[in-house]
């Protein structure tokens, strides 16, 4: 997995042990537990949808990155096939022209 990935994870298991914990270890009444946890997961999920866009977008810049870095190797790679091929034809002409062909 991913350094991002394993991060989100340990976030959302942070999250959830925490609100279990405070819904447990509660000192306040009912509806004031309810309202801190429903304004606290709100928070989260706002945190947890930034962090879903950002992995998108660079998710998005890494497959591009890569496209661009392929691009590049096959056009080397062909660029040097076709020196290659030239410097076979020159070998090829100079040998027949050494034979008289």
């Amino acid at each position: 997995m991913s350094k991002k990935t394993t991060t989100v994870l340990a976030f959302v298991s942070g999250a959830a042990v925490g609100a279990a914990a405070g819904i447990l270890f509660a000192p306040e009444k009912g509806r004031e537990t309810r309202s801190w946890l429903s304004y606290r997961l709100e928070k989260y999920r706002d945190t947890l949808s930034e962090l879903m866009e950002q992995l998108m977008e660079n998710r998005d810049a890494v497959a591009s990155s890569a496209k661009t870095e392929g691009q590049r190797v096959i056009k080397d790679a062909k660029d040097k096939a076709e020196k290659l091929l030239g410097d076979v034809d020159s070998l090829i002409n100079e040998i027949n022209s050494r034979k008289g062909i």
